[in-house]
């Protein structure tokens, strides 16, 4: 939603009018609406600046905002139904929020009832096949009434759109000065401030800000006989400095968007120099390091332990998941992995995928996927943990207020070993040793996996040797995962800022992690 010239621009603040009317509003809806027996209200308010250059030019640049809000409620009788109802709004829209929000809490009863009925039905037609159609009712969780502040140096609202731009177009010059090898190059950044109001009617009253800057570079190369690209991501829930001045913690190091673009260059034309990458048909060893393992815990950790896809609420569309072919037929409890392999997912690992409550007010808390090879459970919502009788483990967001939440990843990582990086290289007498990640291929129940390297070196007698262009890794997923021989304690955490899900589909910024692994996999070629 773009600022409208001549309207009062929206800012944050803008929020602080309407929190306690939003509050009541849900408070009082079992009272005010006959057959409701629970509503909550997110209601959501974002600032963004953002911009993009191409071959040292600048394409575009915007500073905008989505404001919006999302209801939902559970209604009918015996078997209650949700009732879902989102608005995107706009600055004029603020003075009459107060019976927007009235006119939406009532569409989404309305639905509710509407479900309910038609739920109803159902179980008369089918009889038996009826009987599976229960109210699914949300599983308990203490209420709570919290603020929680954004972190940043450089606050996203305080940075012209002018220096935005500037900066963007400074490093796409940057990248194109390396030489008319460079055949074209893309970078974009991003800086943004977001508020979000969660109210329900059990009293939960949350009320959350975030900043959240990424960078982006895309770059191509070519010589006579290749063409190479490679693309990554910076970022952080920070300010403007993560762009500027890049990020050096404990857990999540990279470089300031300048010197990690012309790097990323500078391995682009190392690669058009190497020799392609052939596939195999066998097995060989291969060791990945974290940014490679970042992308493999999105995709065979992450994905299929999110209930609802196990639960097969998203098949049509998403995928299964191996972990969970039926209510009697799953992993839980079963070794799925090397005993040297332990995931998880922990929204207050810092990071995209860092938050302290979810979107149904449920606390954020580390949920445990492996430990010690052994399987254990899955990211959750309050009715789908209803449906496996577990406890509710803060999974539940939506990309906007407008949308239907889904289950999603936080921070989804493999854990940290204790071997050194360099002696799990070094005991190699010979294999493959992957080096950060590009695209992903991956089967329907995520039972098997392709991930291609930006850059893949042969391995000769401990030593790193030959680097090679294009290619990557596949396997079987349980068999990768009980093959694990080494796993390193040079834990990272990334930015995985494009996940997809859903329909519609809702793009989640979240993050991953990971740490250097030994295993066994066939390799893949140009």
């Amino acid at each position: 939603m773009a600022r409208t010239l001549g309207v009062k621009p929206l800012t944050v603040e803008s929020l602080d009018k309407i929190k306690r009317t939003a509050s009541d509003l849900v408070r009082h809806a079992s009272k005010n609406l006959r057959h409701c027996h629970y509503a909550d209200l997110r209601i959501e308010l974002v600032e963004i600046k953002s911009a993009r250059s191409e071959n040292g030019s600048g394409k575009s640049a915007s500073d905008d905002y989505v404001f919006g809000f999302g209801i939902r409620v559970l209604a009918g009788d015996p078997l209650p139904a949700p009732g879902y109802f989102g608005h995107r709004l706009g600055s004029a829209d603020l003075p009459k929020l107060t019976p927007l929000l009235k006119a939406g809490l009532k569409q989404a009863y309305d639905r509710a009832l509407a479900n309910a009925r038609y739920k109803a039905e159902m179980r008369k037609r089918f009889k038996e096949l009826g009987e599976s159609l229960a109210g699914l009712p949300l599983a308990p969780i203490e209420t709570h009434q919290d603020t929680v502040k954004a972190e940043y140096g450089i606050d996203p609202r305080s940075v012209s759109l002018a220096e935005v731009a500037r900066y963007t177009t400074e490093v796409s010059r940057a990248v194109k000065g390396l030489g008319q090898r460079i055949r074209f190059n893309a970078i974009a950044t991003s800086t943004s401030f977001s508020r979000e109001l969660f109210a329900s009617s059990e009293g939960t009253l949350i009320d959350q800000s975030f900043a959240t800057t990424l960078g982006f570079c895309s770059v191509v190369a070519e010589n006579d006989q290749a063409e190479q690209s490679l693309y990554d991501y910076i970022g952080h829930q920070r300010g403007w400095e993560v762009v500027t001045e890049g990020t050096r913690t404990e857990l999540i190091r990279h470089l300031d968007l300048l010197t990690f673009s012309t790097s990323l260059a500078h391995d682009c034309l190392k690669l058009i120099d190497a020799p392609p990458l052939k596939a195999t048909d066998k097995d060989v060893v291969v060791v990945t390091d974290p940014h490679y393992n970042t992308l493999k815990a999105h995709e065979i950790i992450g994905h299929p332990t999110e209930l609802d896809r196990a639960l097969k609420m998203e098949t049509a569309y998403a995928g299964r998941s191996w972990l969970l072919r039926s209510l009697k037929e799953t992993q839980l409890g079963k070794s799925v992995a090397s005993p040297l392999v332990t995931a998880y997912s922990d929204p207050s690992l810092p990071g995209l995928g860092h938050y302290a409550y979810d979107h149904e007010g449920t606390p954020a808390r580390k949920v445990m996927h492996i430990e010690k090879g052994v399987f254990k459970g899955f990211m959750n919502s309050r009715q789908t943990a209803g449906i496996l009788g577990v406890e509710p483990n803060g999974s539940y967001k939506a990309i906007e207020a407008s949308l239907v939440p889904l289950i999603r990843m936080s921070n989804t990582v493999f854990g940290a070993g204790q071997q050194d990086p360099q002696k799990i290289i070094g005991e190699v007498d010979r294999g493959y040793y992957l080096v950060g990640h590009r695209n992903p291929s991956i089967a329907e129940s995520r039972e098997n996996f392709s991930i291609s390297a930006q850059k893949v070196y042969e391995i000769r007698n401990g030593q790193i040797g030959q680097l090679y262009r294009g290619g990557g890794m596949t396997a079987d997923t349980k068999d990768y995962l009980m093959k694990v021989d080494a796993v390193g304690k040079d834990f990272r955490l990334f930015p995985i800022p494009n996940c997809g899900k859903g329909q519609p589909m809702q793009t989640k910024r979240l993050g991953n992690g990971a740490q250097t692994m030994r295993s066994r996999a066939r390799l893949t070629g140009l």
